[in-house]
């Protein structure tokens, strides 16, 4: 028997599985204190000189960081950057945070508390506001023909740094690096032509087959994305790698390219773990919040979660959701229950989360999915999962439709680790 611990929102459950496999991220000591793998990042970037050399005193400097949805330690960081930069003659007055919101919910007063920790009043906060003409400067068109229109800020600013968190991502490849400034700092319109890359031609059909979890290399979504970002001409990244338990144990500093796949290669190091063969059910948790503040941060941990499993098999995901969907328009692509008329919609009317709802419809179709959240059982039902009051309920209803004894695993970072069979 394994006791397993799984994180549900804030709070902690705990399970019995027997002869459960748990996978779990390698285990790794941060080398360093979180405020000494910052600092030494910031003295040696990577394809890039130090801020000193870039930085010039009376400078405006705007610092891009995550919203609230992505943990990334910015109460560390950003202190430790903002320090950084009145050291090379910048002064606090001449500084400002932009929130990335993408196409997310403005932050709240708290939120931007947590984000900003101790530069809570002493620095600028403004949220970006992918709707608001008057917030927006378009730069021109991508070789592909998207246009790149962002924040004004960025484009009046003397220098540009973006922050963030590396992380897989279920069509982009990796979060971090390009993703701060697009979407992070995009307009609504270029967000979704960015995103629309994840199709093949329209004579193909379906999504395209290197949009996917952990691969960048050929992935049309970080093409666009990366030429994107390049646009604005960002001056300096600061991406992190964090644990399960939100500890910084990589921080990856310079240019935008090569300080993000610095980033992404630790994190397919440490997260991305191997399967000899797959399992009939997976207990995935999607890592407490904010993993699982809505349904669409949670999509990231059944997607990867199903990687684990047999074709048809059983995967139960536990993810409060406290905030909901996540977007008022969500769940209302549910609509369409047939795939074909589902992406044919799609690409006449391309939503983000349109995109997530289609791979959450998709992935209803090709295993049993089981739900355990605050989420209502008729909307779950019409997005192709089962609803179960609690784990117990979850297990009961998994164990009534597989074999005497099925091959089960935990995942308790669901929203972190990638199971890839061999």
């Amino acid at each position: 028997m394994s006791v397993i611990e799984l994180k549900y929102g804030e709070r902690t459950l705990t399970c019995t599985l027997p002869e459960a496999q748990v996978l779990r991220p390698r285990h790794l000591t941060p080398p360093l204190s979180a405020e000494d793998l910052v600092r030494q990042s910031l003295a040696a970037p990577l394809g890039s000189p130090c801020l000193a050399e870039i930085v010039q005193p009376g400078e405006r400097v705007v610092i891009v960081t995550s919203d609230i949805t992505r943990y990334t330690g910015s109460e560390v960081y950003l202190p430790i950057l903002v320090d950084h930069l009145n050291g090379c003659g910048i002064a606090d007055k001449d500084i400002e945070i932009l929130i990335a919101l993408g196409i997310h919910r403005p932050q709240t007063e708290q939120e931007h508390r947590k984000i900003l920790g101790p530069l809570y009043r002493r620095i600028c906060v403004s949220d970006h506001n992918c709707d608001n003409p008057a917030d927006l400067v378009t730069l021109g068109r991508t070789a592909g023909g998207i246009p790149v229109t962002v924040n004004r800020k960025v484009t009046e600013a003397d220098r540009v740094i973006v922050t963030g968190t590396a992380g897989f991502h279920y069509f982009a490849g990796f979060g971090g690096g390009r993703k701060g400034l697009v979407p992070g700092v995009a307009s609504r319109e270029t967000c979704m032509a960015t995103h629309f890359a994840v199709f093949n031609p329209p004579e193909i059909g379906g999504k395209h087959p290197h949009a996917v979890t952990g691969v960048l290399a050929g992935n049309p979504v970080h093409a666009a994305l990366l030429e994107a970002a390049r646009m604005i001409g960002p001056d300096f990244v600061l991406n992190t790698v964090l644990s399960p338990r939100k500890e910084l144990l990589g921080v990856t500093c310079g240019e935008l390219d090569q300080a993000h796949l610095a980033a992404c290669r630790q994190v397919q190091e440490l997260y991305a773990i191997p399967l000899k063969e797959p399992f009939d059910l997976a207990v995935v948790s999607c890592g407490g919040y904010p993993k699982d503040i809505n349904f669409i941060q949670a999509h990231k941990a059944l997607d990867y979660g199903v990687g684990a499993l047999k074709p048809g098999g059983t995967l139960i995901l536990l993810a409060a959701c406290a905030d909901g969907f996540g977007n008022g328009t969500f769940f209302n692509w549910f609509r369409y229950q047939d795939l074909q008329e589902f992406e044919k919609q799609l690409r006449q009317h391309y939503e983000i989360n349109g995109q997530t709802a289609y791979a959450t419809l998709l992935k209803g179709r090709k295993y049993r999915l089981i739900l355990v959240s605050e989420l209502g059982a008729e909307e779950t039902r019409q997005m192709g999962i089962e609803k179960a009051a609690d784990l117990d309920e979850a297990l009961r209803m998994a164990y009534k439709g597989l074999s005497k004894n099925p091959r089960t695993v935990a995942i308790p970072d669901g929203g972190s680790v990638l199971p890839v069979l061999a």
